[in-house]
């Protein structure tokens, strides 16, 4: 009998293997990092073959720790980065370009052009998104217009697209030979080309963006068999059952499956998702409006989503580009090292501004140094502009809800960083509650795809598995804490307008 559920998390910077008992407990765990490229300002890619390649291994290092073979394993779920971008030959399985990644920033030529008939807002009324250089559609459109003879191979039906999800599942169910093409709503929500309403590619506005249909990959809920890996696997024949885009695999690990009830993510970005149940909100404070999940048959569940391009990412930035610690859990020591910061205040805005501002000209900025400053107070004010960005996507949350969030659920990797953790309560002024079950992007595809073969009963199963496992309370004088984020939201503005037609 199968006891298993193995999930795959294929994320910005790695790919894991992860595989959950009944419980929802981690018995083992499989994990190798992907090179990061920077070819060249504001250009993010990776390359999609050793995405693939690194799949497959991991997923054997997550058997071979468990001591346990396909036989034992019920399902398997995919969560992935979502809005990276893949274009491969149909017939060999080769990526025609390197992926281009969700941070990427060279498609503001097109998100302008695009912007100048209709504004940013062009076709936010079907999509529930801005153009905006964050969305899949924009990296396609770049993708058909730059690389030569792709658009001519596109509409003879000889390349396929997808986001990461798509590309693992086409490889896992055979490749070139009858391999699955298809992704979930939520991914298929940060596309561009997908109407809220239906959860189909609008062929309006694919025509309007010159996108062949053909390429695109069908349409599936977030819960049912897409297919079978391929013979060859160390899971062959095992189903795949469960695809949702890692931020509301976030979401459904942590078990906000009710309108109302919302999560924040600390990953290589942040991330809050706050579920709108079966009404399609739009937001006036500058959230977007995406697709929660949908269980197989079932309506499909809305949700406001606030984005965060840079978070984890900086610590990484500091890590490697600075050389100001060797490993990224170091800045927490370092940021300890002193009281505060120093007046310090650091602006991550390396691909614009996401929500709640939108804006593509921005650039990262750190102001405040006097030569007081240190690398300490450096490592604080790095710390602390996750909290405050955080702060400015809840306000908005806040803000389209009519009423404040009484506690912030908390997961990912940063959440391990008590300071953090604390300085978020501070600055919030509510709440910071950390689940028993931190990776919660890969236990909510686990989820996801238990669900589709009875692994699990049903929600309330699931509901009875979550527990706290640390909360931290508000300790800072509210006064402190809005001076402190009167400062950021200053040191913000600072950023606005940095990007012209000079400096692009």
């Amino acid at each position: 009998m199968a006891r298993y559920v193995l999930a795959i998390d294929q994320g910005t910077t790695s790919t894991r293997a992860m595989v959950f008992d009944q419980s929802g407990g981690v018995v083992s765990t499989g994990q190798l990092e992907h090179r990061q490229s920077f070819p060249r300002a504001g250009w993010v890619e990776h390359d999609a073959a050793e995405i693939w390649r690194n799949t497959r291994e991991v997923i054997g290092q997550a058997l071979s720790r468990a001591d346990i073979t396909r036989h034992d394993i019920a399902c398997v779920g995919i969560t992935n980065q979502r809005e990276t971008t893949v274009v491969w030959d149909r017939a060999t399985g080769e990526p025609v370009h390197p992926a281009i990644v969700w941070q990427d920033t060279r498609t503001q030529e097109i998100v302008d052009r695009l912007a100048a008939d209709g504004g940013t807002d062009r076709f936010r009324d079907v999509t529930g998104l801005p153009l905006a250089t964050y969305f899949a559609g924009t990296k396609l459109l770049w993708l058909l217009e730059n690389v030569d003879g792709l658009r001519r191979r596109a509409e003879a039906g000889e390349v396929l697209f997808g986001t990461v999800d798509t590309w693992l599942l086409w490889n896992l169910t055979g490749g070139p030979d009858g391999g699955v093409h298809a992704t979930d709503v939520t991914n298929a929500s940060r596309t561009l080309f997908m109407d809220l309403r239906t959860c189909q590619w609008d062929q309006a506005i694919l025509d309007e963006l010159g996108v062949p249909a053909r390429m695109l990959p069908r349409i599936c809920s977030s819960s049912e068999e897409y297919g079978r890996i391929e013979s060859s696997s160390l899971l062959r024949e095992t189903p795949v059952t469960g695809i949702l885009g890692d931020q509301h695999a976030a979401t459904f690990g942590q078990v906000a499956f009710e309108a109302g009830e919302s999560k924040n993510t600390y990953g290589t970005g942040n991330f809050l998702i706050v579920n709108t149940g079966e009404e399609l909100v739009r937001s006036e404070h500058g959230l977007l409006s995406t697709v929660a999940f949908q269980l197989g048959t079932e309506p499909v569940r809305y949700a406001l989503e606030g984005s965060i391009a840079v978070t984890g990412s900086l610590v990484q930035w500091v890590r490697d580009n600075l050389g100001l610690i060797r490993e990224a859990p170091e800045i927490e020591e370092l940021a300890l090292s002193v009281e505060d910061n120093g007046g310090a205040y650091f602006v991550p805005a390396f691909s614009g501004l996401f929500a709640p501002y939108w804006r593509p000209d921005a650039r990262g900025a750190l102001v405040g140094l006097t030569r007081y400053v240190t690398k300490g107070h450096l490592a604080r004010a790095v710390l602390e502009s996750v909290a405050f960005q955080t702060r400015d996507v809840l306000a908005a949350a806040d803000a389209d809800a009519d009423e404040a969030a009484a506690e912030l659920k908390v997961d990912g990797g940063m959440v391990a960083n008590d300071t953090l953790m604390q300085f978020q309560a501070d600055v919030l002024g509510i709440p910071v509650v950390r689940p028993r079950v931190v990776e919660t992007t890969a236990l909510g595809a686990a989820y996801a795809a238990g669900l589709a073969v009875g692994f699990w009963s049903g929600l309330d199963e699931l509901r009875d598995q979550w527990s706290e496992d640390r909360r931290w309370e508000p300790r800072m004088e509210r006064a402190e804490a809005e001076r402190l984020h009167r400062n950021w939201q200053k040191a913000v503005r600072r950023t606005f307008d940095w990007v012209d037609a000079d400096t692009r």
